[in-house]
């Protein structure tokens, strides 16, 4: 039995209704023409914050009480997580601290802390940021909020995927392939569970880089496995160590397949975005774009969704990707 269900996205839709930005799904004729195919792009970059990470941020704290909100809320995060959870708290009146890494983008720590966010940061290799969170919690009540593996937060992503099949119908479009990125499996897993409840036929994929590609190799071997603690990307809003528990467990049931590209992939796909689609897109977010451009999946004469999941990159970075 699966620990949360479609009627769990529609209730999270609710809370979201008139605070979430319905994203638009962007069609492109020179993408279509290089893959063959009809492919179409969530610009969840243009969501609160710059991902869809605000969308279960706000699902979960919007459960709360005001007690627990003046007491606080405490969450690990390399920055998209922890914006999404910085501006939610500043509109539902919540005291939000952050523990976030030393080296994430300068762009991310400084907007989690425009939005009203206590930032704490720590050396993500020498330091363990649960034994800091711990400290936090004992000493303040503070109440944890993870970033992938609760219901709430996947419920909240999930709307993304409710939203992905209303725009495809009003288009009359039946979805061949859904490709999502995959950092802990929260945004991937709530996107399943909405388009499989109205597209059974729909083929769902996550889309890792290489190093990363925990989930890939977990469906091959039936059970959570881990990331080398050596590995390294500049994806860096989907680095995590493993797939989260409850993600793992409804991706396992919906996914067809996990999908692997490599940085210099994701560095071509960030520089088309910009040159081709006009868009910003961070690497991170750009994983399952660099899937389909780089023939990770059929897409000749099919409809493809994508997830472009976040657009918080820093200049240097993004520099690096267009002279690629």
């Amino acid at each position: 039995m699966t620990p949360l269900a479609y009627d769990d996205i529609c209730k999270a839709r609710q809370q979201l209704k008139e605070n979430a930005i319905y994203t638009p799904l962007v069609e492109n004729a020179e993408l279509n023409r290089i893959t063959g195919g009809r492919i179409f792009l969530k610009a969840e970059i243009l969501q609160h914050t710059g991902s869809f990470k605000f969308r279960g941020a706000y699902n979960f704290i919007s459960t709360l009480s005001m007690e627990q909100k003046k007491r606080g809320l405490l969450t690990f995060s390399s920055g998209n997580h922890a914006q999404g959870v910085a501006y939610a708290s500043k509109l539902l009146d919540a005291n939000a601290t952050i523990i976030m890494p030393s080296d994430a983008p300068k762009i991310k720590i400084e907007n989690t802390r425009l939005y009203g966010a206590q930032v704490i940061l720590y050396d993500r290799f020498n330091e363990d940021r649960e034994a800091i969170g711990a400290d936090i919690i004992n000493s303040t009540g503070a109440l944890l909020i993870p970033p992938y593996d609760h219901p709430l937060i996947i419920a909240g992503q999930g709307t993304c995927g409710v939203e992905i099949i209303e725009q495809l119908s009003a288009k009359n479009v039946t979805l061949d392939a859904m490709v999502s990125c995959f950092g802990g499996g929260g945004l991937t897993s709530g996107i399943a569970i909405a388009i499989k409840e109205k597209s059974q036929n729909t083929k769902i994929y996550s889309a890792e880089p290489f190093g990363f590609e925990d989930m890939a190799r977990s469906l091959k071997a039936g059970k959570r496995v881990s990331n080398d603690p050596k590995a390294r990307s500049i994806c860096d809003a989907v680095l995590t160590p493993t797939p989260g528990k409850i993600p793992f467990a409804l991706c396992t049931e919906l996914l067809e397949q996990g999908l692997v590209v490599s940085d210099e992939e994701v560095k071509t796909a960030v520089k088309f975005a910009f040159k081709t689609l006009k868009l910003v897109v961070e690497p991170g977010g750009a994983v399952a774009l660099a899937a389909v451009l780089h023939n990770k999946l059929p897409t000749k004469k099919r409809a493809t969704a994508l997830t472009l999941s976040g657009g918080n990159v820093d200049p240097s970075t993004f520099k690096m990707c267009l002279e690629s």
